[in-house]
């Protein structure tokens, strides 16, 4: 089984009538015109390669059902909401995604709509599991600093830079690294508080490691390497139960932009 993920980008202007169609499908398709609300929809399918063509779905269908179908439905209920002054809070959003999922079941052969995804920012987004009862789940990006070294004073110094290479300079160094927290929300996803997930993630963990030492400041790693395994493991403990009625889902640790660890506890 294999799963197809596919970007489409679309503007909306709440106080226009009528959209240009757009030409630029990478910068979004419509374009909007002036200040307009940016989208980046998501779509994952799964399914089997169909051999004759090596697709699971030609991408170009994908983005046709959801040009034809979806983009409507957003930008006229987008429209209607801000005609109306009411804000759209995460139930909002995923009633977007739920009326999305609908518009788009069935409608790739054999592939099964799996999940979407809705861009809120660069950093955060809400996705609903279209096959798993409709699960919903929220996931933002934090960013922390810090420096560590591996070493095994268990190894002989040839065996750890053997094992970690650069990693175990004596001195240390560091990384910039980038935390995914995705939580997963009950089924009255307005009683998530943003702000308040964001403080529970800034003083349970980020401020914890963000600028230190992580071999000598964090006693977690006074006797295990703080690796981005054990970072990913760790961050999760200091989460887990922390998010009253959003149950904690998934942590992913970036040490850099080719090396990540997800812990799903």
């Amino acid at each position: 089984m294999h799963r197809l993920a596919r970007a489409i980008r679309f503007s909306v202007n709440p106080f226009l009538a009528d959209a240009s169609v757009g030409f630029n499908s990478y910068a979004s398709k419509p374009p909007g015109e002036g200040l307009s609300v940016f989208f980046e929809l998501s779509v994952v399918l799964a399914g089997e390669v169909e051999p004759s063509s090596g697709f699971i779905v030609n991408v170009q269908e994908i983005d046709r059902e959801v040009r034809q179908r979806v983009v409507p439905v957003f930008s006229e209920r987008l429209k209607r909401e801000f005609s109306n002054a009411r804000h759209i809070g995460i139930s909002g959003i995923c009633e977007f995604l739920e009326s999305a999922c609908g518009q788009l079941a069935h409608r790739f052969g054999q592939s099964k709509l799996h999940e979407l995804s809705l861009a809120l920012n660069p950093f955060r987004k809400v996705t609903l599991k279209c096959e798993d009862s409709w699960m919903s789940y929220f996931i933002e990006k934090f960013e922390f600093a810090a420096m560590h070294k591996l070493w095994n004073e268990g190894f002989s110094a040839e065996r750890n830079f053997e094992v970690f290479g650069k990693c175990a300079n004596p001195a240390g160094h560091g990384h910039n690294y980038i935390l995914e927290v995705a939580v997963e929300l009950p089924k009255d996803r307005d009683s998530f508080g943003i702000g308040e997930f964001e403080r529970v993630v800034d003083e349970e963990f980020v401020s914890l490691v963000d600028h230190k030492n992580l071999n000598v400041d964090i006693e977690e790693f006074a006797r295990k390497n703080p690796t981005v395994e054990n970072l990913a493991s760790f961050a999760w403990e200091k989460l887990f139960g922390r998010f009253g009625q959003g149950r904690l889902y998934c942590v992913t640790v970036w040490e850099t932009d080719k090396t990540y660890c997800q812990y799903y506890g």
